[in-house]
């Protein structure tokens, strides 16, 4: 195991910290979302050494189709625009919404019940990689359905077909995927996109965002004069790359034309090539020449294959995905290796997948911690798990995510939230956090959220110093150093002796205030 950290994720200095037992808490809260008691099951009857057992634990989770998820399935079983097909969705959610009060929560239904199962998912799963995962691409291909009416209906289309459907497969694959879904299409304007007016702001962040990154980018220059590596393609892209890769997705439009007056355009609300809206002539893209007048949707495609095949985006997506796996800091040589891995591997079906492995099964997943702490969807999700909350109402209870400042799907730049402990951090956003850390101990949303402490508690833990023991290893999956123990003893029980025993009457508050106390630690903010 990794030496112990010194200082929490939130900068401040804590000797008392406790290190993680094992490599079970980092495989559940980095490959997971966190600890629950039946993960912890799981976890003890894998054979072999904790190493072994983290190998099985990856392997299985590399393969979600292997792993029954019906329990899970079950409760999201009255979120029904989820199945429905994109054109299901555009009628009933768009053209058929009602004027008046009603319009706007029919338009809005398909992103709520997204949200809702989104926070389902990640409390009750067994299916814990493929949430961290889904969650990491909708941040990468941040689309927001706040931003306009037309991509809300959608909106289980893209959370489905693109983003869970192609997270552990192909790369090239996905990028067209969300090239051609009328979420990203609308969000980011190329359904506007045409050869009489251009309009770049898809092209720029595919550029910018969801491949070569901007440390790739050099500003303003021709590109005839930017420098080749070795292996002959440019080092990097251009404001002249952007604007050639603009032409080359002219035409890639949604079929939306309400009064039909657009020659052989439809009102399905599903992708469209538009050859009218096309520009036809030649155009050259980080050094490919695209010849004029190429078969429907070439240009674009070209492009793409460029950009995925291209080094640069190798290490741009190797590092994000190992400063989402590993911590902020991970090792410079494993996201090599990574990116290397990512571009040899570019036509492999299971490219992605091939990555996540490699990550999770290196040596620095394994010994360290503390480089990070959770976002508040990952600590309102890990708060859930761990006491096994029961949501009652779910499209309320990932509501309160706008108050813990990480409303799902809410970021409305195209960035996707930051995923550095320095962004979440501060002062109000750890206390907005502990506020809900003390509602679900305490079980403010009886009708939201159902939370039963006490009952969940042996009836033979009875004492200060047992309640914390229990719920400290139940929690954060480690007993706390004893002079952190002492210290909530003390805080919480205002001097009460560790070893007296509570009545019966007095367990009601006297585990919350504990558990309260536990979900606000520092050792259970860090993952």
């Amino acid at each position: 195991m990794a030496d112990r950290n010194p200082h929490t994720s939130s900068g401040v200095c804590t000797d008392t910290l406790s290190p993680p037992a094992d490599l079970r808490i980092i495989a559940h809260t980095r490959s997971g979302v966190g600890s629950c008691t039946r993960d912890n099951q799981s976890w003890w009857n894998l054979p072999g050494t904790s190493r072994e057992k983290s190998a099985s634990w990856v392997a299985l989770q590399l393969e979600p189709g292997r792993i029954d998820d019906s329990e899970c399935d079950q409760r999201l079983e009255g979120l029904t625009t989820l199945n429905k097909p994109i054109e299901q969705l555009w009628l009933d959610h768009y053209r058929n919404a009602p004027e008046g009060d009603q319009k706007y929560t029919v338009i809005y239904r398909p992103v709520e019940e997204v949200k809702a199962a989104t926070l389902l998912r990640a409390v009750y799963s067994k299916r814990q990689l493929q949430e961290v995962l889904a969650d990491f691409w909708h941040n990468h291909f941040n689309v927001s359905p706040d931003r306009s009416e037309e991509i809300a209906p959608g909106f289980p289309s893209y959370d489905r077909d693109v983003i869970r459907r192609h997270l552990l497969g192909n790369f090239r694959e996905m990028l067209e995927a969300v090239a051609t879904h009328p979420a990203m299409l609308f969000y980011l304007d190329n359904t506007e996109n045409s050869r009489n007016g251009p309009n770049e702001n898809w092209a720029r962040e595919l550029f910018e965002l969801h491949t070569l990154g901007a440390q790739n980018y050099l500003g303003v220059m021709r590109q005839t004069d930017v420098p080749r590596s070795a292996s002959g393609e440019p080092t990097g892209y251009v404001d002249d790359d952007v604007y050639e890769a603009t032409r080359a997705f002219t035409g890639w439009r949604v079929n939306n034309n309400e009064d039909e007056w657009q020659p052989g355009m439809q009102n399905t609300g599903t992708f469209r090539y538009y050859d009218l809206w096309h520009d036809r002539f030649q155009k050259t893209v980080l050094g490919k020449y695209l010849p004029p007048d190429q078969p429907p949707m070439k240009d674009g495609r070209d492009v793409l294959d460029a950009l995925a095949v291209h080094p640069g985006t190798g290490r741009f997506i190797a590092g994000k995905l190992a400063r989402r796996l590993i911590g902020d800091h991970p090792p410079q040589a494993l996201v090599e290796e990574a990116a290397r891995l990512f571009t040899a591997e570019h036509r492999a079906p299971d490219q992605l997948r091939q990555v996540v492995r490699m990550l999770l099964l290196s040596n620095a997943f394994a010994t360290t911690w503390g480089d990070k702490i959770k976002r508040p969807f990952e600590a309102w999700a890990s708060m859930l798990r761990a006491v096994n909350a029961q949501i009652k109402e779910p499209v309320q209870a990932a509501g309160k995510l706008w108050q813990m400042g990480q409303p799902l799907f809410g970021r409305v730049p195209p960035d996707g939230y930051p995923d550095q402990q320095s962004a979440w951090s501060g002062t109000s956003s750890l206390l907005e956090r502990w506020r809900h850390a003390e509602g679900i101990a305490w079980n403010w949303w009886e009708g939201e959220i159902h939370t039963d402490l006490p009952a969940q508690t042996p009836s033979e833990v009875r004492t200060p110093n047992r309640i914390v023991q229990f719920w400290s290893e139940r929690i954060l999956g480690f007993l706390i150093h004893p002079t952190l123990q002492e210290a909530i003893v003390a805080e919480v029980y205002e001097g009460r002796d560790g070893e007296h025993a509570f009545l019966d009457e007095e367990l009601v508050w006297a585990i919350p205030l504990v558990v309260s106390a536990l979900l606000m630690s520092p050792d259970f903010q860090r993952r």
